[in-house]
Protein backbone atom coordinates (compact mmCIF):
# COMPACT_ATOMS: atom_id res chain seq x y z
CA UNK A 1 0.00 0.00 0.00
CA UNK A 2 0.93 3.27 -0.93
CA UNK A 3 -0.04 6.97 0.09
CA UNK A 4 2.19 9.44 -2.25
CA UNK A 5 5.40 7.77 -1.88
CA UNK A 6 5.54 6.84 1.00
CA UNK A 7 5.28 2.73 1.36
CA UNK A 8 2.90 1.76 4.31
CA UNK A 9 3.77 -1.64 4.79
CA UNK A 10 1.96 -3.79 6.72
CA UNK A 11 -1.31 -1.65 5.36
CA UNK A 12 -2.41 -1.35 9.36
CA UNK A 13 -1.80 2.03 11.11
CA UNK A 14 -2.16 3.24 15.06
CA UNK A 15 -5.23 5.56 14.48
CA UNK A 16 -4.40 8.91 16.81
CA UNK A 17 -5.90 9.23 20.08
CA UNK A 18 -5.79 11.97 22.36
CA UNK A 19 -3.67 11.69 25.52
CA UNK A 20 -2.76 8.44 24.64
CA UNK A 21 -0.78 7.65 21.55
CA UNK A 22 2.13 10.06 22.19
CA UNK A 23 5.55 9.30 21.25
CA UNK A 24 6.65 6.90 23.75
CA UNK A 25 3.43 4.86 23.42
CA UNK A 26 3.94 5.14 19.26
CA UNK A 27 7.66 3.61 19.60
CA UNK A 28 6.76 1.01 22.17
CA UNK A 29 4.05 -0.12 19.06
CA UNK A 30 6.74 0.14 16.29
CA UNK A 31 9.05 -1.76 17.88
CA UNK A 32 6.48 -4.87 17.90
CA UNK A 33 6.26 -4.77 14.04
CA UNK A 34 3.43 -5.22 12.15
CA UNK A 35 2.34 -1.24 12.29
CA UNK A 36 2.59 0.44 8.79
CA UNK A 37 2.53 3.93 10.07
CA UNK A 38 1.43 5.70 12.74
CA UNK A 39 -0.56 9.17 13.58
CA UNK A 40 0.89 11.60 16.47
CA UNK A 41 -2.47 12.85 18.82
CA UNK A 42 -4.27 15.99 16.78
CA UNK A 43 -2.36 19.11 17.37
CA UNK A 44 -3.99 22.72 17.00
CA UNK A 45 -2.97 24.76 13.51
CA UNK A 46 -3.45 27.76 15.83
CA UNK A 47 -0.92 26.46 18.19
CA UNK A 48 1.29 25.62 15.40
CA UNK A 49 1.06 28.51 13.75
CA UNK A 50 1.45 30.79 16.99
CA UNK A 51 4.29 28.38 18.09
CA UNK A 52 2.80 27.38 21.42
CA UNK A 53 5.19 25.36 23.36
CA UNK A 54 2.91 22.69 24.54
CA UNK A 55 1.07 22.11 20.97
CA UNK A 56 4.47 21.68 19.56
CA UNK A 57 5.35 18.72 22.52
CA UNK A 58 2.11 17.09 20.98
CA UNK A 59 3.33 17.05 17.34
CA UNK A 60 7.41 15.47 18.52
CA UNK A 61 8.13 12.54 17.31
CA UNK A 62 11.16 10.39 16.79
CA UNK A 63 12.94 8.70 13.77
CA UNK A 64 11.90 5.29 14.88
CA UNK A 65 8.27 6.21 14.35
CA UNK A 66 8.76 6.54 10.75
CA UNK A 67 6.21 6.35 8.41
CA UNK A 68 4.74 9.14 10.57
CA UNK A 69 1.38 11.47 10.35
CA UNK A 70 0.86 14.54 12.29
CA UNK A 71 -2.65 14.80 12.62
CA UNK A 72 -3.64 18.79 12.63
CA UNK A 73 -7.45 19.74 13.62
CA UNK A 74 -8.97 23.96 12.41
CA UNK A 75 -11.44 25.93 10.33
CA UNK A 76 -9.63 28.10 8.74
CA UNK A 77 -7.98 27.39 5.76
CA UNK A 78 -5.22 29.61 5.36
CA UNK A 79 -3.73 28.68 8.95
CA UNK A 80 -4.47 24.84 8.31
CA UNK A 81 -2.35 25.62 4.69
CA UNK A 82 0.36 27.33 7.30
CA UNK A 83 0.14 24.21 9.82
CA UNK A 84 0.67 21.85 7.33
CA UNK A 85 3.99 23.67 6.12
CA UNK A 86 4.79 24.14 9.42
CA UNK A 87 4.68 19.85 10.08
CA UNK A 88 6.05 19.48 6.34
CA UNK A 89 9.20 21.74 7.82
CA UNK A 90 9.39 19.43 10.74
CA UNK A 91 9.82 15.99 8.66
CA UNK A 92 6.59 14.52 8.77
CA UNK A 93 6.04 11.98 5.87
CA UNK A 94 2.43 12.77 5.98
CA UNK A 95 -0.12 15.88 6.66
CA UNK A 96 -3.68 14.76 8.01
CA UNK A 97 -6.73 16.41 9.11
CA UNK A 98 -8.65 15.50 11.95
CA UNK A 99 -12.50 15.56 10.60
CA UNK A 100 -13.28 12.91 13.68
CA UNK A 101 -13.52 14.18 16.60
CA UNK A 102 -17.08 14.63 17.91
CA UNK A 103 -15.93 16.24 21.08
CA UNK A 104 -17.67 19.76 21.80
CA UNK A 105 -14.61 22.24 22.50
CA UNK A 106 -13.31 20.95 19.04
CA UNK A 107 -16.59 20.49 17.07
CA UNK A 108 -17.86 24.38 18.16
CA UNK A 109 -15.25 25.63 16.37
CA UNK A 110 -15.95 24.34 12.84
CA UNK A 111 -13.50 21.73 13.14
CA UNK A 112 -12.90 18.18 14.11
CA UNK A 113 -16.65 16.51 12.58
CA UNK A 114 -18.16 19.49 12.43
CA UNK A 115 -16.24 19.99 9.36
CA UNK A 116 -18.26 17.47 7.94
CA UNK A 117 -21.68 19.40 8.18
CA UNK A 118 -19.93 22.18 5.77
CA UNK A 119 -18.63 19.65 3.04
CA UNK A 120 -17.80 22.78 0.46
CA UNK A 121 -15.74 24.64 3.54
CA UNK A 122 -13.52 21.39 4.39
CA UNK A 123 -13.04 20.85 0.82
CA UNK A 124 -11.51 24.35 0.46
CA UNK A 125 -9.32 23.45 3.69
CA UNK A 126 -7.95 20.46 1.50
CA UNK A 127 -7.24 22.18 -1.25
CA UNK A 128 -5.25 25.12 0.15
CA UNK A 129 -3.40 22.60 2.32
CA UNK A 130 -2.53 20.30 -0.87
CA UNK A 131 -1.66 23.33 -2.97
CA UNK A 132 0.92 24.61 -0.06
CA UNK A 133 2.93 21.40 0.37
CA UNK A 134 4.75 18.68 -1.13
CA UNK A 135 4.00 15.49 1.59
CA UNK A 136 0.61 14.19 1.05
CA UNK A 137 -2.47 15.38 2.62
CA UNK A 138 -4.61 12.81 4.49
CA UNK A 139 -8.40 13.41 5.95
CA UNK A 140 -9.57 11.15 8.90
CA UNK A 141 -13.55 11.64 8.81
CA UNK A 142 -16.56 9.82 10.21
CA UNK A 143 -20.05 8.48 8.81
CA UNK A 144 -21.39 11.43 9.28
CA UNK A 145 -22.64 13.81 12.18
CA UNK A 146 -25.78 12.10 13.74
CA UNK A 147 -28.21 9.20 11.67
CA UNK A 148 -29.76 12.21 9.58
CA UNK A 149 -26.06 13.32 8.35
CA UNK A 150 -24.38 10.42 7.10
CA UNK A 151 -22.39 12.02 4.06
CA UNK A 152 -19.14 10.10 4.30
CA UNK A 153 -19.26 8.67 0.67
CA UNK A 154 -19.80 12.06 -0.38
CA UNK A 155 -17.38 14.20 1.54
CA UNK A 156 -14.61 11.45 0.70
CA UNK A 157 -15.23 12.27 -3.17
CA UNK A 158 -14.93 16.10 -2.34
CA UNK A 159 -11.76 14.86 -0.40
CA UNK A 160 -10.19 13.26 -3.25
CA UNK A 161 -11.06 16.23 -5.61
CA UNK A 162 -9.02 18.48 -3.38
CA UNK A 163 -6.25 16.97 -3.88
CA UNK A 164 -6.18 14.52 -0.38
CA UNK A 165 -3.86 11.76 -0.70
CA UNK A 166 -5.84 9.30 1.16
CA UNK A 167 -8.55 8.55 3.42
CA UNK A 168 -9.82 6.79 6.80
CA UNK A 169 -13.37 6.48 7.96
CA UNK A 170 -14.95 5.03 11.41
CA UNK A 171 -17.75 4.00 10.64
CA UNK A 172 -19.48 5.86 13.50
CA UNK A 173 -21.13 9.55 13.60
CA UNK A 174 -20.16 12.36 15.61
CA UNK A 175 -23.44 11.32 17.64
CA UNK A 176 -22.50 7.93 18.59
CA UNK A 177 -19.07 8.42 20.10
CA UNK A 178 -17.75 5.61 20.93
CA UNK A 179 -21.78 3.69 20.88
CA UNK A 180 -22.99 1.05 19.20
CA UNK A 181 -21.14 -0.51 16.31
CA UNK A 182 -18.64 0.88 13.39
CA UNK A 183 -20.99 0.68 10.26
CA UNK A 184 -17.76 -1.21 7.73
CA UNK A 185 -20.51 -1.49 5.51
CA UNK A 186 -20.84 2.07 4.37
CA UNK A 187 -16.45 2.25 4.81
CA UNK A 188 -16.76 -0.35 1.73
CA UNK A 189 -18.88 1.63 0.03
CA UNK A 190 -16.71 4.60 0.87
CA UNK A 191 -13.45 2.90 -0.52
CA UNK A 192 -15.30 1.04 -3.60
CA UNK A 193 -16.15 4.66 -4.69
CA UNK A 194 -12.90 6.67 -4.64
CA UNK A 195 -9.53 6.32 -6.47
CA UNK A 196 -7.17 6.51 -3.74
CA UNK A 197 -6.49 4.38 -0.48
CA UNK A 198 -8.98 4.27 1.96
CA UNK A 199 -8.11 3.14 5.79
CA UNK A 200 -11.19 1.53 7.75
CA UNK A 201 -11.64 2.20 11.45
CA UNK A 202 -13.82 0.89 14.63
CA UNK A 203 -14.06 -2.26 16.11
CA UNK A 204 -11.27 -4.35 15.25
CA UNK A 205 -10.05 -5.23 18.55
CA UNK A 206 -8.80 -9.06 17.93
CA UNK A 207 -5.95 -9.74 15.44
CA UNK A 208 -7.63 -11.51 13.06
CA UNK A 209 -10.10 -8.72 12.79
CA UNK A 210 -8.02 -6.79 11.04
CA UNK A 211 -7.01 -9.31 8.51
CA UNK A 212 -10.44 -9.93 7.48
CA UNK A 213 -11.60 -6.44 7.40
CA UNK A 214 -9.08 -6.62 4.43
CA UNK A 215 -9.99 -9.25 3.09
CA UNK A 216 -13.74 -8.95 2.37
CA UNK A 217 -13.73 -5.59 0.64
CA UNK A 218 -12.16 -2.91 -0.80
CA UNK A 219 -10.56 -1.19 1.86
CA UNK A 220 -6.53 -0.43 1.34
CA UNK A 221 -5.93 -0.39 4.94
CA UNK A 222 -6.83 -0.44 8.68
CA UNK A 223 -6.67 2.09 11.25
CA UNK A 224 -7.00 1.02 14.70
CA UNK A 225 -7.25 3.04 17.87
CA UNK A 226 -8.64 1.46 21.12
CA UNK A 227 -7.45 -2.27 20.29
CA UNK A 228 -4.57 -1.09 20.25
CA UNK A 229 -3.99 0.22 23.44
CA UNK A 230 -5.67 -2.98 24.80
CA UNK A 231 -2.93 -4.89 22.80
CA UNK A 232 0.10 -3.02 21.54
CA UNK A 233 0.64 -6.73 20.04
CA UNK A 234 -1.97 -6.52 17.77
CA UNK A 235 -0.37 -5.28 14.34
CA UNK A 236 2.75 -7.73 15.23
CA UNK A 237 -0.51 -10.45 15.60
CA UNK A 238 -2.12 -9.63 12.48
CA UNK A 239 0.85 -9.65 10.48
CA UNK A 240 1.79 -12.83 11.19
CA UNK A 241 -1.96 -13.82 10.29
CA UNK A 242 -1.61 -12.44 6.97
CA UNK A 243 1.13 -13.93 6.39
CA UNK A 244 -0.42 -17.32 7.47
CA UNK A 245 1.05 -18.05 10.33
CA UNK A 246 -0.61 -18.35 13.83
CA UNK A 247 -0.61 -15.27 15.86
CA UNK A 248 1.81 -15.95 19.51
CA UNK A 249 0.39 -15.35 22.75
CA UNK A 250 1.96 -12.24 24.72
CA UNK A 251 3.27 -13.57 27.49
CA UNK A 252 2.64 -12.00 31.13
CA UNK A 253 6.30 -10.79 31.48
CA UNK A 254 5.92 -9.19 28.23
CA UNK A 255 3.22 -7.61 28.91
CA UNK A 256 4.55 -6.30 32.18
CA UNK A 257 7.75 -4.98 29.95
CA UNK A 258 6.12 -3.18 28.03
CA UNK A 259 4.57 -1.13 30.94
CA UNK A 260 8.34 -0.73 32.66
CA UNK A 261 9.61 0.45 29.17
CA UNK A 262 6.72 2.76 28.61
CA UNK A 263 7.41 4.48 31.99
CA UNK A 264 11.26 5.20 30.87
CA UNK A 265 10.38 6.40 28.37
CA UNK A 266 7.89 9.25 29.49
CA UNK A 267 10.57 10.09 31.79
CA UNK A 268 13.17 10.31 29.08
CA UNK A 269 10.53 12.34 27.07
CA UNK A 270 9.84 15.74 29.22
CA UNK A 271 13.55 15.71 30.13
CA UNK A 272 15.15 16.02 26.79
CA UNK A 273 17.05 12.87 26.85
CA UNK A 274 15.48 10.87 24.34
CA UNK A 275 17.57 11.34 20.86
CA UNK A 276 15.81 12.59 17.92
CA UNK A 277 12.89 15.01 18.89
CA UNK A 278 11.64 17.02 15.74
CA UNK A 279 10.60 20.18 16.49
CA UNK A 280 9.87 23.40 14.23
CA UNK A 281 13.47 24.62 14.35
CA UNK A 282 16.86 24.35 16.48
CA UNK A 283 16.20 25.85 19.43
CA UNK A 284 12.35 26.43 19.26
CA UNK A 285 9.45 24.90 20.93
CA UNK A 286 11.91 22.98 23.25
CA UNK A 287 9.96 21.87 26.12
CA UNK A 288 11.24 22.80 29.38
CA UNK A 289 11.89 20.44 32.04
CA UNK A 290 9.52 19.83 34.10
CA UNK A 291 10.22 19.58 38.44
CA UNK A 292 10.96 16.18 38.99
CA UNK A 293 7.96 15.99 41.25
CA UNK A 294 5.76 17.53 39.25
CA UNK A 295 7.15 15.14 35.92
CA UNK A 296 6.85 11.70 38.15
CA UNK A 297 3.09 12.77 39.05
CA UNK A 298 2.32 13.31 34.60
CA UNK A 299 4.10 9.76 34.28
CA UNK A 300 1.76 7.74 36.97
CA UNK A 301 -1.12 9.84 35.23
CA UNK A 302 -0.42 8.69 31.89
CA UNK A 303 0.05 4.98 33.07
CA UNK A 304 -3.32 5.29 35.05
CA UNK A 305 -4.81 6.45 31.73
CA UNK A 306 -3.62 3.63 29.54
CA UNK A 307 -4.67 1.13 32.05
CA UNK A 308 -8.20 2.13 31.81
CA UNK A 309 -7.58 0.13 28.32
CA UNK A 310 -4.37 -2.46 28.76
CA UNK A 311 -5.73 -3.90 31.61
CA UNK A 312 -8.90 -5.27 30.01
CA UNK A 313 -9.45 -8.64 29.47
CA UNK A 314 -6.53 -9.36 31.87
CA UNK A 315 -7.44 -11.21 35.05
CA UNK A 316 -7.66 -9.06 37.75
CA UNK A 317 -6.75 -6.36 35.70
CA UNK A 318 -9.07 -4.22 37.96
CA UNK A 319 -6.82 -5.21 40.68
CA UNK A 320 -3.71 -3.46 38.71
CA UNK A 321 -5.79 -0.22 38.03
CA UNK A 322 -6.09 0.31 41.63
CA UNK A 323 -2.85 -0.06 42.35
CA UNK A 324 -1.67 2.02 39.75
CA UNK A 325 -4.33 4.89 40.94
CA UNK A 326 -2.68 4.24 44.48
CA UNK A 327 1.08 4.94 42.99
CA UNK A 328 2.44 7.38 45.27
CA UNK A 329 5.80 7.52 43.26
CA UNK A 330 7.67 6.17 40.27
CA UNK A 331 9.54 3.10 42.37
CA UNK A 332 5.89 2.20 43.51
CA UNK A 333 5.12 2.05 40.02
CA UNK A 334 7.61 -0.13 38.68
CA UNK A 335 7.31 -2.52 41.71
CA UNK A 336 3.03 -2.49 41.05
CA UNK A 337 3.85 -3.58 37.42
CA UNK A 338 6.84 -6.29 38.60
CA UNK A 339 4.83 -8.14 41.49
CA UNK A 340 1.24 -8.50 39.53
CA UNK A 341 2.75 -9.54 36.38
CA UNK A 342 5.52 -11.93 38.02
CA UNK A 343 2.83 -13.46 39.37
CA UNK A 344 0.75 -13.15 36.47
CA UNK A 345 3.43 -15.51 34.95
CA UNK A 346 3.58 -17.57 37.88
CA UNK A 347 -0.10 -17.98 37.59
CA UNK A 348 0.26 -18.94 33.60
CA UNK A 349 2.97 -21.98 34.47
CA UNK A 350 0.51 -23.17 36.97
CA UNK A 351 -2.60 -22.57 35.94
CA UNK A 352 -3.19 -26.35 35.16
CA UNK A 353 -2.13 -28.03 38.00
CA UNK A 354 -2.92 -25.56 40.97
CA UNK A 355 -4.47 -22.59 42.42
CA UNK A 356 -3.81 -18.93 41.08
CA UNK A 357 -1.84 -17.53 43.34
CA UNK A 358 -3.84 -14.73 45.29
CA UNK A 359 -1.87 -11.05 44.46
CA UNK A 360 -0.82 -8.90 47.08
CA UNK A 361 -0.64 -5.25 45.73
CA UNK A 362 -0.16 -2.49 48.20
Amino acid sequence: MKIGNIDLTPPFALAPMAGMTDTAFRRLVKRKGGCGLVVTEMVSSEGLVRGIDRTLEYAEYTEEERPVSIQIFGGDPDKMAAAAQIVEGMGADLVDVNMGCPVPKIAKHSAGCSLMREPAHAQAIVSAMARAVKIPVTVKMRAGWDDREINAPDLARRMEDAGAAAVAVHGRTAAQSYSGSSDWDLIDRVAAGLGIPVFGSGDCIEPAQLVERLARGPVSGVLVGRGALRNPWIFEQAAAIRRGDAARDITPTERGQFLLEYIDLLLDERLGEADGFRHVAPGEGVIEPAPARGHHRWVINKLRALNSWYTKGIDNGSHLRVAINAADSIEHLREIVREFFAAGAIAGRAAHSEPRPQLSLR
